[in-house]
């Protein structure tokens, strides 16, 4: 194998959808290659901090090569660290590309690439039509799980509406998270090995109103973090630090309650951007990051339903491109539109992506996984929509 060859093994073990997240989690930057014996010429996936920027397989290039590789469920992998050098023509969030590129496989949309057993090797959940989308998280660092505790089938681990300060991880099972509304329990989405529980905001202000029901599925098992540890290490983290982490919080809430608006029939999406100007245009480069000082904005995705609202910024919030994060918002994937009134200062993004680097891979982690929950929680309001249409 060679020297600069950082991870590989059998794609039989981690599927494509596996091996991007946990790339992804890790922030690698690099080539993925994927062999098989039934193809002439390898696969190439290249990443910049964990997102994926380009591939290309044969003839096809961009998200067509990337969602070709999902049907390769019989073959080899390996992973090269080095700066990409490639241009990028990717912009989709990396956990909505695990995702429609499962979907579509589980659809029939992507052809099989291994041996013809009919059976699909594919155990990992899609976000298909009907199905709940699945969030997995790297491997846990067990120096910052402090007690155990386990769940059966249908246990409530959290209770919407009630308190709570504490962040727990996934060691072993499934939970479902969800929202009650009038007319019952709404399925939002639902999370697995390495994945979190609770609010990191709640770690900057206290406790927190629990904002979601979570109840596992089958047995769980969970590890709790030490919460004053975590706490002590954003303590001393920059006040901007802390109120772009409040923002992630707060928006990932925000998209979430847009999601039950949408399922319950109560959102007019266009009420939402009458009158704003369009700010930031989806897909569009924009490098520098806000913070709003007055004034509000929206973000809002435009989708072939038209544009599907997810949160209405306000004072403090922050908007732009944060390249430590990942939510699948703007400026790739959604737009911002803003009220006249609107002030902004630009943020020094360097400066937080510094401290970021600087903060423990348990909270990384942490972080990384909340800007997830936004971008897949995105997938579930516009699938919401959808089946309005």
């Amino acid at each position: 194998m060679n020297n600069s060859v950082s991870l590989s093994g059998s794609l039989d073990f981690l599927n494509l959808g596996e091996l991007l997240n946990l790339l992804g989690t890790n922030g690698s930057s690099g080539m993925l290659r994927v062999k098989s014996s039934y193809k002439a010429e390898a696969g190439l996936v290249y990443l910049d901090k964990g997102n994926p920027i380009n591939a290309t397989n044969g003839s096809l290039s961009g998200m067509d090569a990337i969602f070709s590789l999902f049907g390769w469920t019989d073959g080899e992998f390996e992973f090269v660290q080095e700066d990409p050098s490639c241009e990028k023509t990717i912009n989709k969030s990396r956990m909505e590309i695990i995702l429609d590129g499962l979907r579509l496989l589980d659809e029939g949309k992507i052809e099989k690439l291994g041996p013809k057993t009919g059976a699909s090797t594919q155990d990992e959940p899609a976000a298909i039509s009907g199905q709940v989308p699945l969030i997995k998280g790297p491997l846990v660092d067990y120096s910052y799980v402090v007690d155990e505790e386990g769940f059966y089938d249908g246990d409530e681990i959290v209770q919407e509406g009630n308190h709570g300060d504490w962040i727990w991880v996934i060691l072993e099972g499934m939970a479902e998270i969800s929202k009650q509304t009038a007319s019952g329990s709404i399925e939002i989405l639902r999370i697995g090995d390495g994945a979190f529980l609770g609010s990191v905001a709640a770690l900057i202000s206290g406790g927190r109103v629990r904002t979601a029901t979570v109840k596992a599925v089958g047995n769980v098992q969970l590890g709790m973090l030490d919460s004053q540890l975590l706490a002590n290490e954003l303590a001393n983290v920059s006040a901007d630090f802390k109120s772009l982490l409040n923002s992630v919080d707060s928006r990932l809430k925000q998209v979430v309650e847009m999601a039950v608006k949408t399922k319950e029939n109560q959102n007019n999406p266009e009420s939402y951007i009458e009158g704003k100007k369009q700010l930031i245009k989806q897909g569009h480069e924009e490098e520098r990051l806000f913070i709003i000082k007055n004034g509000d904005a929206v973000i809002a995705r435009q989708t072939d339903n038209g544009y599907v609202p997810l949160a209405q910024l306000k004072k403090g919030d922050f908007f732009g491109r944060i390249p430590f994060l990942d939510m699948g918002h703007e400026p790739y994937s959604a737009a911002v539109f803003s009220a006249d009134n609107l002030k902004l200062a630009a943020v020094d993004v360097k400066k937080l992506e510094s401290e970021h680097q600087g903060l423990s891979s348990t909270l990384k982690n942490i972080i990384g996984h909340m800007a997830t929950s936004v971008s897949v929680s995105t997938m579930v309001t516009c699938n919401f929509q959808k089946q309005k249409a």
